[in-house]
């Protein structure tokens, strides 16, 4: 588990996080198994390249936010335990609190540099944004014609039209390519087959399901974790006025302590917090969770119909609209996460 996730493990205690949990997703339709299979290892690599840097640029902003607290508290504790007053026989030791501090400013500082150097931020989105589009490919293959020749090689430009969201990088565009022959010769006729169509639409709306699910769970987290995250900070804040009214009558080095470290830590959390787009992610996440959970019951109205090219189209229209707005929410996360780096401070 990566030190975010233990950090907010540790705000979430006792919080109700249960979500529905979405039924197993049908096996795809036979003709498309074979290319399931073979972009299986390519999703699989830059997934796990995805969640590594994820939870390293993650990590990094929440520990960055969090240091910077603790370099308040090692600046105010030789004042708190009253080492500062040369006449205290602790005195000569209170350089060992200067040093932490500066060891605690430097580890923010090295995390900054390494982020920054690695590109933590850089490569997590993009390959996260490799890894969706590959786990796209084969629901969105049977939704274009394949062309005999086409100067866009991306399935997701012909199937779904131009847009940033179906922008394809080098790497996806490599396995349309790849897979393009054999794909075609796959899915020849395969809307005439009703067989196809029902495995097809069993498939598609089972794996919406899944996606419907984990928005829900990301929406729940991220709702509790804002409303954790506000009580807290409330709290220290009220602690610090009540510390700063009590300094009025007693005069206590401890009391400076207070009114000093807890609105760092606030405002640390507060920085955090507003680091991780808790607020767009519980929103958006939420919105993209009932467009979803229509789609799939549009799908399954679908079925119920009695086969024609109609409903065939129209199948093919619904999920081509779940799939866009998937897409749609992934680039709109990118474009909002991009622009913040790993803070310093």
């Amino acid at each position: 588990m990566a030190l975010h996730q233990h950090i907010q493990k540790v705000l979430l205690l006792g919080a109700r996080l249960d979500t529905p949990s979405a039924p197993p997703v049908p096996a795809a339709p036979p003709r498309l198994q074979p290319l399931v299979a073979a972009l299986a290892p390519a999703h699989a690599e830059f997934d796990a390249v995805a969640i590594r840097f994820g939870h390293r640029y993650r990590s990094g902003f929440w520990a960055i936010y969090l240091l910077s607290a603790m370099a308040v508290l090692c600046a105010m504790m030789p004042l708190a335990l009253g080492w500062d007053d040369i006449t205290n026989f602790m005195h000569p030791y209170g350089a060992a609190w200067v040093i932490a501090e500066v060891l605690v400013i430097a580890s923010v500082a090295a995390i900054y540099r390494r982020g920054h150097r690695h590109d933590w931020q850089g490569q997590w989105l993009r390959a996260r944004t490799i890894a969706e589009l590959t786990s796209w490919l084969p629901l969105i293959a049977p939704l274009e014609r394949f062309p005999p020749t086409s100067s866009d090689a991306s399935w997701y430009g012909r199937a779904l039209g131009s847009g940033a969201h179906t922008v394809a990088p080098d790497e996806v565009l490599a396995l349309c390519r790849a897979h393009e022959e054999s794909t075609r010769s796959a899915l020849a006729g395969a809307w005439d087959d009703p067989s196809f169509v029902g495995r097809y639409v069993d498939w598609a709306a089972g794996t919406l399901q899944e996606q419907e699910a984990y928005h829900l769970r990301i929406a729940r987290r991220y709702h509790v974790l804002q409303h954790r995250i506000h009580r807290v900070t409330a709290a220290l804040f009220v602690l610090t006025a009540v510390g700063a009214l009590a300094h009025l009558v007693i005069h206590s080095r401890w009391i400076s302590l207070i009114t000093t470290v807890f609105p760092a830590l606030g405002a640390a959390l507060h920085g955090a917090l507003a680091q991780s787009e808790a607020y767009r992610l519980e929103s958006a996440s939420a919105r993209v969770a009932r467009e979803l959970r229509k789609s799939v019951d549009q799908l399954r109205k679908l079925m119920d119909t009695a086969p024609t090219a109609e409903r065939t189209g129209a199948i093919q229209t619904e999920v081509r609209w779940a799939i866009a707005l998937i897409l749609q929410e992934h680039q709109d996360w990118t474009m909002l996460v991009r622009p913040h780096h790993l803070p310093l401070g």
